[in-house]
């Protein structure tokens, strides 16, 4: 039996069509349209209105109106139990009498309404179009006995809405709301990942591995920031697309807040060979142009280490909206995106009706929030969870689990010369004091530290402390995920299992549970794809 029943009601061009078009389009609902009834049942009827009026009076006398439910009731036994259907339209009190003995609280009556002369003029749009017969006049349609009493039906109505007064989408809006079909959109059903660090922290490994439990995978930030996830032989990585793309068969939005390289986003979907069924991109998600990156390439790439991707300045040109005369492409100009591009908010509004989860992958660390981080030496956006779901275009009230990525030691970029600093760090330390104390090779180490974007080499401090309670205090986490556990022993390679960690290190998650509030949850002890110590109670 159907979840829910939704009966249209209202005169000729009040707008039931159109609004059971839309619950069609934007919630999947089924609909039952009386006109193609009334054809299955008199396959000989001219497509006529008048004609079609008159044997649905003539069905109207037969069955005491109910020829309405006993095809509502064939389309409820081919179709699965959880479903919504939309009939449009009733048109006299017997049907939804009839409908409603049937079904009971599952049926809703909406009924449409508009000023006559509001009517007249969207029937003479109707009479222009080819495929079906209308009436000359909307007088002339009104002289149905059936057509004039339409009205009366409001009476006996669950709700009334007066389309004249109202666009086409405020109609469905409040239909929807009395239908309830946004109240699951209020469970908190997102899962958010982001960097307590400078980056590099081992997102991706985390983030691939976390990927393959969720029906929806969003990504922000632009292409400055590599995840590299793990296959075999070889590693890929992202710069674009969430890790989850390749071990998942999740649906895939990229935010509005994205910075997109056309070519590079382009390459990636090859790469992974994702249809645009399954690939959403944002019509208002920024494109980097060539003058972004040589503009970048002359300045902060030579003074606090940029990766010099042209995301700085493009994000620069959309806030000037076109202000300095710099012409401004969004997604929605590029040829190539068209077959996918969506509204994301849309994408995610169906998927939180339908229950689905969604994990969104923030990008780069904490340290680099441009509003946050250590400025200037910060990247171009808020890299918190606050800003990750702004750009994605999440309510934090969404927001179940923050998962917040550190490793065991903070990494930034190499200095991009003598007089210039990528920023500060708490603690500098050298690889080779890492691999005295690891057991790691120092050659090994170095091979391993090169930044995913540009290839360049890392330098490495402490674990800061004070930079772990102060990402806590901006991103809230529920969890902890711990990278690079190896670089503290190399024995924890080893390790499947919390308990085979060292000693030295058990202490040591335990003292970052104390310092963050928040239990590590995921432990990732090597890059590889049994690498993960899964702690976790969700």
């Amino acid at each position: 039996m159907p979840k829910q029943i939704v009966l249209l009601s209202g005169k000729v061009s009040a707008g039931k069509t159109t609004l059971c078009d839309q619950l069609v389009a934007r919630f999947g609902a089924h609909p039952l349209k009386t006109k193609e009834i009334i054809a299955s049942l008199a396959p000989k009827i001219q497509a006529e209105r008048g004609a079609m009026q008159r044997h649905g009076e003539l069905l109207d006398r037969r069955t005491k109106g109910a020829w309405v439910c006993e095809a509502l009731a064939r389309k409820a036994d081919a179709i699965d139990g959880d479903a919504l259907i939309v009939v449009d339209a009733v048109r006299i009190m017997s049907q939804i009498d009839a409908i409603r003995r049937a079904y009971g609280p599952r049926v809703i009556h909406v009924h449409l309404e508009a000023a006559r002369d509001v009517l007249e003029k969207r029937y003479a749009r109707r009479q222009k179009l080819k495929g079906f017969k209308e009436f000359s006049s909307y007088s002339q349609l009104s002289g149905s006995k059936t057509e004039e009493r339409i009205g009366d039906l409001a009476g006996s109505a669950d709700v009334v809405i007066q389309t004249d007064r109202c666009t086409k989408e405020d109609v469905l809006v409040r239909a929807a709301a009395h239908l309830g079909l946004y109240a699951r959109e209020s469970e908190r059903l997102v899962d958010v990942l982001v960097g307590g660090e400078y980056g590099s922290e081992g997102k991706g490994h985390i983030a691939s591995y976390l990927g393959r439990e969720y029906e929806v995978l969003v990504r922000v930030g632009g292409p400055n920031a590599g995840h590299k996830i793990f296959e075999d032989p070889d590693p890929y990585t992202h710069h674009l697309l969430p890790c989850g793309t390749r071990c998942s068969t999740a649906r895939l939005v990229i935010g509005p807040g994205a910075v997109l390289s056309v070519a590079g986003l382009m390459k990636e979907i090859a790469d992974c060979g994702v249809s645009s069924n399954r690939l959403s991109i944002d019509p208002q998600a920024m494109i980097i142009e060539d003058g972004d990156r040589k503009r970048e390439s002359k300045s902060i790439v030579k003074t606090i280490g940029s990766t010099g991707q042209g995301v700085g300045a493009a994000t620069a040109r959309k806030v000037m909206r076109g202000a300095d005369r710099t012409p401004v492409r969004l997604a929605r100009d590029i040829k190539d995106f068209k077959p996918f591009l969506r509204e994301s908010r849309e994408v995610l509004d169906a998927a939180f009706r339908a229950g689905l989860r969604v994990f969104l992958e923030g990008t780069q660390g904490t340290g680099l929030s441009l509003h946050h981080g250590f400025y200037p030496h910060v990247t171009s956006r808020d890299t918190t969870v606050a800003g990750c779901i702004a750009e994605a275009g999440i309510s934090p009230g969404r927001v179940r689990k923050v998962v917040m990525v550190c490793r065991s030691y903070p990494i930034r970029v190499q200095d991009p010369s003598k007089e210039s600093t990528s920023g500060p760090m708490s603690q500098n330390l050298t690889w080779k004091e890492i691999s005295r104390r690891s057991g790691i090779p120092e050659t090994e180490l170095r091979r391993a530290e090169r930044t995913s974007t540009t290839n360049r080499k890392r330098r490495v401090g402490e674990f800061d402390w004070n930079l772990l309670r102060r990402a806590v205090s901006l991103n809230a986490p529920t969890d902890i995920a711990l990278t690079f556990a190896d670089y503290i022993r190399i024995e924890n390679r080893e390790a499947r299992r919390f308990e085979q960690l060292t000693e030295e290190t058990i202490r040591f998650i335990e003292e970052v549970e104390r310092v963050a509030s928040a239990p590590v949850s995921l432990i990732s002890t090597r890059f590889d794809s049994r690498s993960i110590i899964d702690r976790r109670m969700w």
